[in-house]
Protein backbone atom coordinates (compact mmCIF):
# COMPACT_ATOMS: atom_id res chain seq x y z
CA UNK A 1 0.00 0.00 0.00
CA UNK A 2 1.54 3.81 -0.75
CA UNK A 3 2.19 5.87 1.17
CA UNK A 4 -0.56 8.44 -0.37
CA UNK A 5 -3.37 5.79 0.09
CA UNK A 6 -2.34 4.89 3.81
CA UNK A 7 -2.16 8.67 4.80
CA UNK A 8 -5.85 9.72 3.24
CA UNK A 9 -7.52 6.11 5.03
CA UNK A 10 -9.58 7.22 8.31
CA UNK A 11 -9.49 10.75 7.55
CA UNK A 12 -12.22 13.42 6.69
CA UNK A 13 -11.32 17.01 6.33
CA UNK A 14 -7.90 16.16 5.17
CA UNK A 15 -6.67 14.65 1.69
CA UNK A 16 -4.37 16.31 -0.77
CA UNK A 17 -6.16 19.23 -2.47
CA UNK A 18 -5.18 22.47 -4.49
CA UNK A 19 -6.94 25.54 -5.77
CA UNK A 20 -6.42 27.61 -9.15
CA UNK A 21 -7.93 30.59 -10.10
CA UNK A 22 -7.95 32.08 -13.14
CA UNK A 23 -7.95 36.39 -12.09
CA UNK A 24 -9.78 39.08 -14.17
CA UNK A 25 -7.42 41.27 -16.31
CA UNK A 26 -8.26 44.89 -17.07
CA UNK A 27 -4.59 47.74 -19.03
CA UNK A 28 -5.81 50.93 -17.34
CA UNK A 29 -6.78 53.49 -19.62
CA UNK A 30 -6.46 51.11 -22.73
CA UNK A 31 -9.58 48.78 -22.90
CA UNK A 32 -8.81 47.76 -26.16
CA UNK A 33 -5.61 46.37 -24.82
CA UNK A 34 -5.25 42.65 -25.48
CA UNK A 35 -5.78 40.18 -22.60
CA UNK A 36 -3.31 37.80 -23.45
CA UNK A 37 -0.78 40.08 -24.07
CA UNK A 38 -0.97 42.08 -20.69
CA UNK A 39 -1.26 38.96 -18.65
CA UNK A 40 1.85 37.73 -20.65
CA UNK A 41 3.76 40.91 -18.94
CA UNK A 42 2.21 40.77 -15.99
CA UNK A 43 3.63 36.91 -15.55
CA UNK A 44 6.99 37.88 -17.42
CA UNK A 45 7.43 40.42 -15.32
CA UNK A 46 7.21 38.28 -12.17
CA UNK A 47 9.59 35.98 -13.63
CA UNK A 48 11.63 38.08 -14.23
CA UNK A 49 12.50 40.22 -10.88
CA UNK A 50 11.96 36.67 -8.91
CA UNK A 51 14.12 34.29 -10.68
CA UNK A 52 16.51 35.81 -12.99
CA UNK A 53 17.35 35.06 -16.60
CA UNK A 54 17.30 30.74 -16.25
CA UNK A 55 13.51 29.69 -16.08
CA UNK A 56 12.09 26.01 -15.01
CA UNK A 57 9.60 25.28 -17.59
CA UNK A 58 6.30 23.31 -17.30
CA UNK A 59 6.31 19.59 -18.00
CA UNK A 60 3.51 19.01 -20.40
CA UNK A 61 5.16 15.42 -20.79
CA UNK A 62 2.60 13.46 -18.20
CA UNK A 63 -0.93 15.23 -18.99
CA UNK A 64 -3.87 14.21 -20.38
CA UNK A 65 -6.72 16.49 -20.00
CA UNK A 66 -9.19 14.86 -22.21
CA UNK A 67 -8.71 11.62 -20.76
CA UNK A 68 -12.68 11.04 -19.79
CA UNK A 69 -13.19 9.45 -15.64
CA UNK A 70 -16.16 7.95 -17.54
CA UNK A 71 -14.05 5.04 -19.80
CA UNK A 72 -13.13 6.94 -22.98
CA UNK A 73 -10.56 9.83 -24.28
CA UNK A 74 -12.10 12.38 -26.49
CA UNK A 75 -9.81 13.00 -29.27
CA UNK A 76 -7.76 16.26 -30.12
CA UNK A 77 -9.74 16.91 -33.43
CA UNK A 78 -13.31 16.59 -31.15
CA UNK A 79 -11.42 18.51 -28.30
CA UNK A 80 -12.22 22.59 -28.03
CA UNK A 81 -8.89 24.44 -28.07
CA UNK A 82 -9.04 25.58 -24.57
CA UNK A 83 -9.10 21.83 -23.76
CA UNK A 84 -5.79 21.34 -24.98
CA UNK A 85 -4.08 22.21 -22.14
CA UNK A 86 -1.09 19.81 -22.48
CA UNK A 87 0.27 21.99 -25.50
CA UNK A 88 3.07 24.67 -25.17
CA UNK A 89 2.00 27.83 -26.81
CA UNK A 90 4.97 29.22 -26.16
CA UNK A 91 3.04 31.75 -23.27
CA UNK A 92 5.30 32.19 -19.98
CA UNK A 93 4.60 29.37 -17.51
CA UNK A 94 6.68 29.76 -14.16
CA UNK A 95 6.88 27.60 -11.00
CA UNK A 96 7.16 29.21 -7.71
CA UNK A 97 9.66 28.51 -4.37
CA UNK A 98 6.41 27.74 -2.76
CA UNK A 99 5.62 24.75 -5.35
CA UNK A 100 2.80 26.87 -7.01
CA UNK A 101 2.44 27.34 -10.92
CA UNK A 102 1.58 30.75 -12.34
CA UNK A 103 1.14 31.10 -16.07
CA UNK A 104 -0.71 32.88 -19.04
CA UNK A 105 -4.03 30.70 -19.46
CA UNK A 106 -5.52 32.02 -22.94
CA UNK A 107 -6.44 35.59 -21.75
CA UNK A 108 -6.28 35.26 -18.20
CA UNK A 109 -2.84 35.36 -15.43
CA UNK A 110 -3.51 31.67 -13.18
CA UNK A 111 -2.30 31.07 -10.24
CA UNK A 112 -2.47 26.84 -9.40
CA UNK A 113 -1.76 26.69 -5.48
CA UNK A 114 0.48 23.86 -4.24
CA UNK A 115 -0.80 20.52 -2.95
CA UNK A 116 -1.86 20.86 0.25
CA UNK A 117 -3.52 18.55 2.93
CA UNK A 118 -5.39 20.68 4.91
CA UNK A 119 -8.55 22.85 3.96
CA UNK A 120 -6.81 25.41 6.18
CA UNK A 121 -3.33 25.10 3.49
CA UNK A 122 -5.21 25.36 0.77
CA UNK A 123 -6.80 28.91 2.18
CA UNK A 124 -3.72 30.18 3.15
CA UNK A 125 -1.92 29.09 -0.06
CA UNK A 126 -4.59 30.45 -2.15
CA UNK A 127 -4.32 33.93 -0.02
CA UNK A 128 -0.54 33.74 -1.34
CA UNK A 129 -1.32 33.45 -4.76
CA UNK A 130 -3.48 36.76 -4.34
CA UNK A 131 -0.32 38.31 -2.88
CA UNK A 132 1.54 37.00 -5.84
CA UNK A 133 -0.79 38.35 -8.39
CA UNK A 134 -0.65 42.05 -6.77
CA UNK A 135 3.15 42.13 -6.36
CA UNK A 136 3.14 40.94 -10.35
CA UNK A 137 1.02 44.14 -11.18
CA UNK A 138 3.10 46.12 -9.30
CA UNK A 139 6.14 45.06 -11.37
CA UNK A 140 4.63 44.68 -14.43
CA UNK A 141 3.22 48.69 -13.97
CA UNK A 142 6.59 50.21 -13.58
CA UNK A 143 9.16 51.45 -16.38
CA UNK A 144 5.57 53.85 -18.11
CA UNK A 145 4.01 50.77 -18.36
CA UNK A 146 0.02 50.95 -17.99
CA UNK A 147 -1.39 50.09 -14.99
CA UNK A 148 -2.21 46.58 -14.52
CA UNK A 149 -5.50 45.99 -12.35
CA UNK A 150 -6.85 42.45 -11.00
CA UNK A 151 -9.84 41.00 -9.78
CA UNK A 152 -10.35 37.95 -8.28
CA UNK A 153 -14.20 37.13 -9.60
CA UNK A 154 -15.56 35.11 -12.62
CA UNK A 155 -17.42 36.83 -15.10
CA UNK A 156 -16.91 40.25 -16.84
CA UNK A 157 -20.89 40.72 -16.73
CA UNK A 158 -21.19 40.35 -20.79
CA UNK A 159 -21.26 36.85 -21.19
CA UNK A 160 -17.69 35.71 -20.17
CA UNK A 161 -17.24 33.77 -17.46
CA UNK A 162 -13.43 32.30 -15.54
CA UNK A 163 -12.74 29.99 -13.21
CA UNK A 164 -11.92 29.37 -10.31
CA UNK A 165 -11.72 25.56 -9.84
CA UNK A 166 -10.38 22.73 -6.91
CA UNK A 167 -8.61 19.57 -7.29
CA UNK A 168 -8.75 16.67 -4.79
CA UNK A 169 -7.10 13.48 -4.98
CA UNK A 170 -9.84 10.76 -4.68
CA UNK A 171 -9.93 6.62 -4.44
CA UNK A 172 -9.94 5.16 -8.23
CA UNK A 173 -12.14 2.16 -6.53
CA UNK A 174 -14.64 4.94 -5.17
CA UNK A 175 -17.37 4.45 -8.28
CA UNK A 176 -17.81 7.03 -10.84
CA UNK A 177 -21.83 7.19 -10.60
CA UNK A 178 -21.33 7.58 -6.58
CA UNK A 179 -19.51 10.49 -6.93
CA UNK A 180 -21.68 12.48 -9.29
CA UNK A 181 -24.88 11.04 -7.75
CA UNK A 182 -24.24 12.54 -4.23
CA UNK A 183 -22.53 15.10 -5.16
CA UNK A 184 -24.42 17.39 -7.25
CA UNK A 185 -26.41 18.37 -4.95
CA UNK A 186 -24.38 19.15 -2.41
CA UNK A 187 -22.35 21.34 -5.17
CA UNK A 188 -25.62 22.94 -6.35
CA UNK A 189 -26.52 23.81 -2.71
CA UNK A 190 -23.42 24.59 -1.02
CA UNK A 191 -23.08 27.97 -2.62
CA UNK A 192 -25.16 29.53 -0.09
CA UNK A 193 -22.14 29.03 2.22
CA UNK A 194 -19.12 30.04 -0.70
CA UNK A 195 -20.75 32.04 -3.17
CA UNK A 196 -19.00 34.93 -4.15
CA UNK A 197 -22.08 36.90 -4.98
CA UNK A 198 -23.28 38.95 -8.31
CA UNK A 199 -24.85 41.99 -9.64
CA UNK A 200 -27.26 40.58 -12.27
CA UNK A 201 -28.81 37.87 -13.54
CA UNK A 202 -27.92 35.80 -16.75
CA UNK A 203 -24.72 35.09 -18.40
CA UNK A 204 -24.73 38.60 -19.64
CA UNK A 205 -25.86 39.84 -16.24
CA UNK A 206 -28.76 42.35 -17.67
CA UNK A 207 -31.32 40.81 -15.58
CA UNK A 208 -32.34 42.89 -12.53
CA UNK A 209 -30.91 41.69 -9.55
CA UNK A 210 -28.75 40.06 -7.27
CA UNK A 211 -27.32 36.60 -6.91
CA UNK A 212 -25.45 34.14 -4.82
CA UNK A 213 -22.83 33.01 -7.18
CA UNK A 214 -21.12 34.22 -9.56
CA UNK A 215 -20.70 31.20 -11.49
CA UNK A 216 -24.64 29.74 -11.41
CA UNK A 217 -25.71 30.91 -14.85
CA UNK A 218 -23.05 29.58 -16.76
CA UNK A 219 -23.43 26.35 -16.15
CA UNK A 220 -25.33 24.02 -18.57
CA UNK A 221 -25.31 20.01 -18.20
CA UNK A 222 -25.03 17.68 -15.08
CA UNK A 223 -21.86 15.63 -16.13
CA UNK A 224 -19.07 16.44 -18.88
CA UNK A 225 -15.52 17.02 -20.15
CA UNK A 226 -15.46 20.85 -20.94
CA UNK A 227 -14.73 23.94 -18.65
CA UNK A 228 -15.20 26.26 -21.03
CA UNK A 229 -18.45 25.09 -23.25
CA UNK A 230 -21.29 23.01 -22.33
CA UNK A 231 -20.25 23.67 -18.70
CA UNK A 232 -20.74 20.35 -16.86
CA UNK A 233 -21.64 20.48 -12.54
CA UNK A 234 -19.44 17.08 -12.33
CA UNK A 235 -16.30 17.64 -14.52
CA UNK A 236 -15.14 14.39 -15.80
CA UNK A 237 -11.60 15.03 -16.89
CA UNK A 238 -9.28 12.05 -15.30
CA UNK A 239 -6.04 13.23 -14.71
CA UNK A 240 -4.74 12.44 -11.61
CA UNK A 241 -1.22 13.68 -11.47
CA UNK A 242 -0.35 10.61 -8.67
CA UNK A 243 -0.84 6.67 -9.40
CA UNK A 244 -3.74 6.39 -11.52
CA UNK A 245 -4.02 2.28 -10.27
CA UNK A 246 -5.19 3.99 -6.86
CA UNK A 247 -5.99 7.59 -7.58
CA UNK A 248 -8.61 10.16 -9.42
CA UNK A 249 -8.06 13.69 -9.23
CA UNK A 250 -11.68 15.39 -8.86
CA UNK A 251 -11.52 18.43 -11.00
CA UNK A 252 -14.07 20.46 -9.52
CA UNK A 253 -15.01 23.97 -12.06
CA UNK A 254 -18.55 25.04 -10.60
CA UNK A 255 -16.66 27.00 -6.91
CA UNK A 256 -17.44 30.93 -7.18
CA UNK A 257 -13.43 32.84 -6.47
CA UNK A 258 -13.47 33.38 -3.11
CA UNK A 259 -11.89 36.98 -1.55
CA UNK A 260 -12.65 35.43 2.25
CA UNK A 261 -10.36 33.37 3.87
CA UNK A 262 -13.29 31.65 5.72
CA UNK A 263 -15.40 30.57 2.59
CA UNK A 264 -12.14 29.01 0.91
CA UNK A 265 -11.33 26.79 3.99
CA UNK A 266 -14.57 25.98 3.92
CA UNK A 267 -15.75 25.28 0.55
CA UNK A 268 -12.55 22.66 0.29
CA UNK A 269 -13.28 21.32 4.08
CA UNK A 270 -16.92 20.44 3.64
CA UNK A 271 -16.01 19.24 0.48
CA UNK A 272 -13.28 17.18 1.34
CA UNK A 273 -15.58 15.80 3.96
CA UNK A 274 -18.79 15.12 1.55
CA UNK A 275 -16.13 12.72 -0.47
CA UNK A 276 -14.56 10.78 2.32
CA UNK A 277 -18.42 10.00 2.97
CA UNK A 278 -19.04 8.96 -0.23
CA UNK A 279 -15.73 6.84 -0.43
CA UNK A 280 -16.75 5.30 2.63
CA UNK A 281 -20.21 4.38 1.68
CA UNK A 282 -21.64 7.15 3.95
CA UNK A 283 -23.67 8.62 1.81
CA UNK A 284 -27.07 7.66 3.47
CA UNK A 285 -29.77 10.25 2.29
CA UNK A 286 -30.99 9.73 -1.66
CA UNK A 287 -30.65 14.14 -2.73
CA UNK A 288 -30.85 13.90 -5.98
CA UNK A 289 -32.24 17.14 -7.38
CA UNK A 290 -35.35 16.11 -10.41
CA UNK A 291 -33.10 19.74 -13.05
CA UNK A 292 -30.10 20.04 -11.22
CA UNK A 293 -29.19 22.88 -13.40
CA UNK A 294 -32.09 24.82 -13.02
CA UNK A 295 -32.20 24.32 -9.14
CA UNK A 296 -28.35 25.78 -9.62
CA UNK A 297 -29.86 28.64 -11.00
CA UNK A 298 -32.80 29.12 -8.50
CA UNK A 299 -31.03 28.97 -5.45
CA UNK A 300 -28.35 31.34 -6.56
CA UNK A 301 -30.97 33.84 -7.76
CA UNK A 302 -33.00 33.98 -4.87
CA UNK A 303 -30.53 35.43 -1.84
CA UNK A 304 -33.20 34.71 0.59
CA UNK A 305 -32.56 31.73 0.60
CA UNK A 306 -36.57 30.52 0.44
CA UNK A 307 -36.33 28.77 -2.57
CA UNK A 308 -37.19 25.09 -2.33
CA UNK A 309 -36.33 22.80 -5.15
CA UNK A 310 -37.36 19.38 -6.04
CA UNK A 311 -36.26 16.77 -5.75
CA UNK A 312 -36.66 13.48 -7.63
CA UNK A 313 -38.56 11.88 -4.98
CA UNK A 314 -41.03 14.66 -5.58
CA UNK A 315 -39.56 16.46 -1.92
CA UNK A 316 -38.94 19.95 -2.21
CA UNK A 317 -36.57 20.97 -0.05
CA UNK A 318 -34.24 24.39 0.07
CA UNK A 319 -30.41 24.89 -0.46
CA UNK A 320 -30.18 25.30 3.72
CA UNK A 321 -32.02 22.22 3.98
CA UNK A 322 -30.10 20.08 1.49
CA UNK A 323 -26.96 21.66 3.57
CA UNK A 324 -28.00 20.57 7.19
CA UNK A 325 -28.84 16.59 5.88
CA UNK A 326 -25.58 16.49 4.78
CA UNK A 327 -24.25 17.94 8.02
CA UNK A 328 -25.95 15.79 9.84
CA UNK A 329 -24.83 12.29 7.76
CA UNK A 330 -21.17 13.94 8.39
CA UNK A 331 -21.56 14.77 12.21
CA UNK A 332 -22.94 10.73 12.55
CA UNK A 333 -19.48 9.55 10.06
CA UNK A 334 -17.08 11.78 12.49
CA UNK A 335 -18.52 9.97 15.33
CA UNK A 336 -18.12 6.52 13.67
CA UNK A 337 -15.41 7.14 12.00
CA UNK A 338 -12.99 9.47 13.65
CA UNK A 339 -9.30 10.12 12.39
CA UNK A 340 -6.04 11.61 13.16
CA UNK A 341 -7.78 14.64 12.02
CA UNK A 342 -10.69 14.93 14.33
CA UNK A 343 -9.66 18.15 15.72
CA UNK A 344 -9.59 20.01 12.57
CA UNK A 345 -12.69 18.26 11.22
CA UNK A 346 -14.97 19.30 14.71
CA UNK A 347 -13.95 22.84 13.62
CA UNK A 348 -14.90 22.55 9.65
CA UNK A 349 -18.11 21.12 11.26
CA UNK A 350 -18.78 23.36 14.04
CA UNK A 351 -18.54 26.51 11.82
CA UNK A 352 -20.70 24.48 9.24
CA UNK A 353 -23.53 24.44 11.58
CA UNK A 354 -23.19 27.64 13.18
CA UNK A 355 -22.86 29.27 8.97
CA UNK A 356 -26.56 27.68 8.51
CA UNK A 357 -28.15 28.12 11.82
CA UNK A 358 -27.28 31.82 11.10
CA UNK A 359 -28.30 32.01 7.36
CA UNK A 360 -31.45 30.33 8.69
CA UNK A 361 -31.78 33.22 11.38
CA UNK A 362 -30.85 35.94 9.25
CA UNK A 363 -28.18 35.82 6.25
CA UNK A 364 -26.56 39.61 7.03
CA UNK A 365 -25.34 37.99 10.45
CA UNK A 366 -22.19 35.68 8.21
CA UNK A 367 -21.25 39.33 6.43
CA UNK A 368 -18.06 38.76 8.31
CA UNK A 369 -17.56 34.99 6.29
CA UNK A 370 -19.72 35.00 3.39
CA UNK A 371 -18.34 36.75 0.84
CA UNK A 372 -22.10 37.26 -1.15
CA UNK A 373 -23.39 38.34 2.46
CA UNK A 374 -20.56 40.90 2.70
CA UNK A 375 -21.35 42.00 -0.77
CA UNK A 376 -24.56 42.26 -0.17
CA UNK A 377 -24.82 44.11 3.06
CA UNK A 378 -22.03 46.40 1.17
CA UNK A 379 -24.71 47.05 -1.95
CA UNK A 380 -27.38 47.66 0.13
CA UNK A 381 -25.75 50.30 2.00
CA UNK A 382 -25.34 51.93 -1.16
CA UNK A 383 -28.91 51.46 -2.31
CA UNK A 384 -30.39 52.14 1.26
CA UNK A 385 -28.17 55.46 0.52
CA UNK A 386 -28.43 56.49 -2.94
CA UNK A 387 -32.02 55.10 -3.70
CA UNK A 388 -30.42 52.73 -6.40
CA UNK A 389 -32.53 50.11 -8.19
CA UNK A 390 -30.24 46.91 -9.32
CA UNK A 391 -29.53 48.02 -13.00
CA UNK A 392 -28.02 51.16 -11.58
CA UNK A 393 -24.63 51.07 -13.16
CA UNK A 394 -23.29 52.34 -9.86
CA UNK A 395 -24.27 48.66 -8.26
CA UNK A 396 -22.36 46.77 -10.91
CA UNK A 397 -19.15 49.03 -10.66
CA UNK A 398 -19.47 48.34 -6.80
CA UNK A 399 -19.60 44.97 -7.84
CA UNK A 400 -16.53 44.86 -9.51
CA UNK A 401 -14.35 47.05 -7.19
CA UNK A 402 -15.20 44.25 -4.67
CA UNK A 403 -12.98 41.92 -6.52
CA UNK A 404 -10.19 44.85 -6.86
CA UNK A 405 -7.27 42.91 -5.51
CA UNK A 406 -5.54 46.90 -5.27
CA UNK A 407 -5.45 47.42 -1.10
CA UNK A 408 -6.22 50.82 -1.93
CA UNK A 409 -8.81 50.14 -4.68
CA UNK A 410 -10.44 47.43 -3.85
CA UNK A 411 -13.97 47.29 -1.65
CA UNK A 412 -13.28 43.77 0.43
CA UNK A 413 -10.09 45.06 1.04
CA UNK A 414 -12.01 48.04 3.15
CA UNK A 415 -13.73 45.93 4.66
CA UNK A 416 -10.71 43.69 6.15
CA UNK A 417 -9.37 46.69 7.46
CA UNK A 418 -12.78 48.07 9.11
CA UNK A 419 -12.93 44.78 11.03
CA UNK A 420 -16.00 43.62 9.44
CA UNK A 421 -14.18 40.50 7.48
CA UNK A 422 -13.11 37.68 9.72
CA UNK A 423 -9.08 36.47 8.87
CA UNK A 424 -7.57 33.62 9.28
CA UNK A 425 -3.74 34.42 8.60
CA UNK A 426 -1.37 37.24 9.68
CA UNK A 427 0.03 38.91 6.48
CA UNK A 428 3.24 37.44 8.25
CA UNK A 429 1.91 33.87 7.35
CA UNK A 430 0.80 34.83 3.95
CA UNK A 431 3.86 36.55 2.64
CA UNK A 432 5.53 32.96 4.04
CA UNK A 433 3.60 31.13 1.91
CA UNK A 434 4.10 33.43 -1.09
CA UNK A 435 8.21 32.07 -0.99
CA UNK A 436 7.68 28.82 1.33
CA UNK A 437 5.34 25.48 0.08
CA UNK A 438 3.49 23.06 2.43
CA UNK A 439 5.76 20.99 4.20
CA UNK A 440 3.58 18.35 4.24
CA UNK A 441 3.14 17.52 0.48
CA UNK A 442 5.32 16.22 -2.39
CA UNK A 443 5.31 20.54 -3.39
CA UNK A 444 7.90 20.60 -0.18
CA UNK A 445 10.38 18.85 -2.61
CA UNK A 446 9.60 20.93 -5.79
CA UNK A 447 9.40 24.19 -4.11
CA UNK A 448 12.67 23.07 -2.42
CA UNK A 449 14.65 22.45 -5.22
CA UNK A 450 13.39 25.46 -7.12
CA UNK A 451 14.30 27.88 -4.31
CA UNK A 452 18.00 25.50 -3.65
CA UNK A 453 19.23 24.54 -7.22
CA UNK A 454 16.98 26.96 -9.43
CA UNK A 455 19.62 27.31 -12.38
CA UNK A 456 19.74 23.16 -12.55
CA UNK A 457 16.30 22.68 -12.51
CA UNK A 458 15.51 22.74 -16.40
CA UNK A 459 11.57 21.59 -16.08
CA UNK A 460 8.52 20.68 -13.20
CA UNK A 461 4.97 19.68 -12.91
CA UNK A 462 2.76 18.20 -10.65
CA UNK A 463 4.46 14.91 -10.32
CA UNK A 464 8.11 15.76 -11.63
CA UNK A 465 10.94 17.63 -11.11
CA UNK A 466 13.43 17.59 -14.18
CA UNK A 467 17.18 18.40 -13.62
CA UNK A 468 20.12 19.63 -15.93
CA UNK A 469 23.32 18.54 -14.49
CA UNK A 470 26.68 19.42 -15.55
CA UNK A 471 28.51 16.38 -16.87
CA UNK A 472 25.22 14.41 -17.57
CA UNK A 473 24.23 13.00 -20.83
CA UNK A 474 20.58 13.37 -20.74
CA UNK A 475 18.52 15.46 -18.19
CA UNK A 476 17.40 13.61 -14.84
CA UNK A 477 13.79 13.02 -13.92
CA UNK A 478 12.90 12.60 -10.43
CA UNK A 479 9.25 10.90 -10.42
CA UNK A 480 7.25 12.69 -7.89
CA UNK A 481 3.70 10.62 -8.24
CA UNK A 482 2.72 10.08 -4.88
CA UNK A 483 2.05 13.12 -3.21
CA UNK A 484 2.32 12.60 0.38
CA UNK A 485 6.31 11.84 -0.34
CA UNK A 486 9.05 14.15 -0.87
CA UNK A 487 7.63 15.78 2.48
CA UNK A 488 9.98 17.78 4.63
CA UNK A 489 10.02 14.60 6.80
CA UNK A 490 10.86 12.56 4.28
CA UNK A 491 13.15 14.67 2.40
CA UNK A 492 14.03 17.63 4.38
CA UNK A 493 17.54 16.52 5.77
CA UNK A 494 18.77 15.12 2.40
CA UNK A 495 17.92 18.66 0.84
CA UNK A 496 19.75 20.22 3.53
CA UNK A 497 23.01 18.25 2.87
CA UNK A 498 23.29 18.16 -0.13
CA UNK A 499 25.24 20.79 -1.40
CA UNK A 500 24.21 20.81 -5.15
CA UNK A 501 21.58 19.16 -7.78
CA UNK A 502 24.25 16.78 -8.66
CA UNK A 503 24.52 15.35 -5.02
CA UNK A 504 20.11 15.22 -4.67
CA UNK A 505 20.01 13.67 -7.75
CA UNK A 506 22.34 10.95 -7.47
CA UNK A 507 21.67 10.25 -3.38
CA UNK A 508 17.95 10.31 -4.73
CA UNK A 509 18.91 7.52 -8.02
CA UNK A 510 21.39 5.54 -6.01
CA UNK A 511 23.88 6.32 -8.99
CA UNK A 512 26.88 8.27 -9.06
CA UNK A 513 26.61 10.85 -11.99
CA UNK A 514 28.51 10.14 -15.76
CA UNK A 515 30.38 12.29 -18.01
CA UNK A 516 29.20 13.58 -21.16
Amino acid sequence: MSVARRSVQGMSVRRVMGAETEFGISVLGHPGANPMTASSRLVNAYANATRGTRQARWDFEEESPLRDARGFDLTRGQAHPSQLTDEDFGLVNMILTNGARFYVDHAHPEYSGPECLSPFAVALWDKAGEQVLLDASRLASVGGEPEIALYKNNTDNKGVSYGSHENYLMARQTPFADIVRHLIPFFVSRQVICGAGRVGLGVDGRGQGFQISQRADFFEVEVGLETTLKRPIINTRDEPHADASLWRRLHVIIGDANLGEVPTMMKFGTTAMVLSMIEAGEISHDLTLRTPVAALREISHDPTLSTAVELRDGRRLTALQIQWDYLEMARRYAERRPGDDAAETATVLDRWESLLARLEADPMTCSAEVDWVAKLSLLNSYRDRDGLDWDSPKLALIDLQFADLRPDKGLHHRLVKLGRIEQLFTQEQVDQAVLTPPEDTRAYFRGRCLAKFPAQVAAASWDSVIFDIPGQRSLQRIPTTDPVRGTKAHVGDLLERCQSAQQLVAAITGSPPTSR
